[in-house]
């Protein structure tokens, strides 16, 4: 989803949404048959979930040039920091606001990265009003997910117990409990507005729960729960003109969240996510027509990598994958969840349309291997490349960076610091540098010494999601 017009997506320090509805089954659900069940109150889940829901404070210090010039590294290799008050450096403190969830009653919480990013300190308020200092144990991007840890809580903290967010259904009800633009705990109600949502554009594992329940900035990392007062979900990002809850909110499921706090609880630096080596597509309407399909449905394999998870398994290009352990796929995000919450380590039983025959494939989910060593580094000579951090290409660092592997080689740039020159040119993360001045890169290295040099002129060819862009610079 693309932000256009006054529509946009929003992410910042507190945008959320989410619903999910988990304990009950089927044949409870029931509408409202009297007035009286319809003035039944929410506030026995709300007194049960709320305690367990705090207001996550993330702060940094950053370092500005006094004046912009500074930033310029050729104005530096002219002038150097000698002219009075434009060589000095003043501090400058950043701070978000967000929410989170006691998962773990010894202090495992649960929120978004995107609340805590880059943060040198973080504190969260639980409902009393305490105050308590975190340290940040595992986060991620690309599920947009963090998880921190109380410093040596006193006393077992209150927790909210996952649900099973395969069992919600739309118009299941849902509270969203958070801290909107940093008023205090607010509970908010609504339905589940939709499933499966995966042209969101947050993540390359997308399965988000719609909701209308209001959600707004500070409700980012909160929780969504069910009315058996159990987390379905971490409110995450909302759909808005003007800034406000409209009323499109969106929720990472409580089984995504599940993998990503056991990752933590194992004391794993980073969250290892299933990869089978094979290349997949959506299906088109002409696609689908193509393969004499009634409708568009599953995601095509396009290729297979050698000696990977697919491989063995037997899987070809052209294969139609239309289910993962029976539950059906509709496209290549939807199948990453399913393999995420699935593990590694684990066997995902695909069910596989191949030239009209639907067969069962079980395919061995294993974390992307470091096929180099990735020797990463970050460039901070005098050249266009400073301020990049870069590594050595494998299906390990393209999966970590969200790229998709297709036996590419070669230096990809893995983060770029804002402001810097790298990022004032235009490169960005998931680049994959091929020449600087005609001088094929091959290895980190290899970049490292190409950015040492001091040419008169630079030029630069770049592979960007397999279109080839040639850049020069003075």
């Amino acid at each position: 989803m693309r932000p256009n017009g006054l529509s946009r997506l929003i992410l910042a320090f507190g945008l959320v949404a989410g619903a999910s509805l988990g304990a009950a089954v089927a044949e409870e659900r029931a509408v409202p048959a009297s007035q009286a069940q319809v003035k039944l109150s929410f506030a026995p889940v709300a007194k049960v979930a709320g305690p367990a829901v705090v207001n996550v404070y993330s702060s940094k210090t950053i370092k500005v040039a006094s004046s912009p010039l500074m930033d310029d590294p050729f104005f530096r290799q002219f002038f150097g920091g000698d002219m009075p008050g434009i060589g000095r450096q003043r501090e400058r403190h950043q701070q978000s606001l967000g929410s989170g969830v006691i998962v773990d009653p010894s202090g495992l919480i649960v929120t978004n990265n995107h609340v805590i990013e880059d943060g040198d300190e973080v504190k969260v308020a639980l409902a009393d009003r305490r105050e308590l200092d975190c340290d940040v144990v595992l986060k991620d991007e690309q599920l947009d997910l963090a998880v921190l840890k109380v410093r040596n809580p006193k006393e077992a903290l209150p927790t909210l117990p996952l649900a099973d967010s395969d069992q919600l259904q739309v118009g299941d009800l849902v509270l969203a409990i958070g801290n909107p633009f940093g008023v205090g705990q607010t509970v908010t109600q609504g339905i589940v507005s939709a499933l499966a949502r995966s042209q969101v554009g947050i993540s390359d594992y997308q399965f988000f729960i719609q909701t209308d329940a209001a959600i707004n900035p500070g409700n980012s990392g909160g929780a969504l729960v069910d009315m058996d007062g159990k987390l379905v979900g971490i409110n995450t990002a909302i759909f808005s003109r003007g800034g406000g809850s409209n009323g499109i909110g969106f929720a990472i499921p409580s089984n995504m969240v599940k993998v990503f706090v056991d990752s933590a609880r194992r004391g794993g630096s980073a969250v290892e996510l299933p990869w089978i080596g094979a290349e997949l597509q959506p299906v088109t309407n002409d696609i689908a027509e193509s393969l004499g399909l009634d409708r568009p449905s599953g995601v095509l394999i396009t290729s297979i990598l050698r000696k990977s998870p697919a491989e063995a398994a037997g899987l070809d290009a052209g294969d139609l994958v239309v289910a993962v352990d029976g539950i059906e796929v509709s496209d290549p995000r939807v199948f990453n969840y399913r393999l995420a919450t699935k593990g590694v380590g684990n066997v995902a039983r695909l069910t596989v349309n191949r030239a009209g025959k639907l067969i069962e494939v079980p395919v061995k989910l294993t974390a992307a291997p470091e096929t180099t060593p990735r020797e990463a580094l970050t460039i901070d000579t005098r050249s266009p490349f400073m301020g990049a951090t870069v590594a050595n290409m494998s299906p390990a660092v393209a999966a970590e960076i969200g790229l998709t592997y297709r036996g590419q080689t070669g230096v990809v740039i893995t983060a770029v610091a804002p402001g810097s020159p790298a990022d004032r040119i235009g490169l960005q993360k998931g680049d994959i540098i091929l020449s600087v001045n005609g001088n094929d890169i091959t290895a980190t290295k290899v970049l490292a010494a190409a950015a040492g040099a001091d040419p008169l002129f630079w030029r630069v060819a770049i592979d960007r999601n397999g279109q080839i862009l040639r850049m020069a610079f003075r």
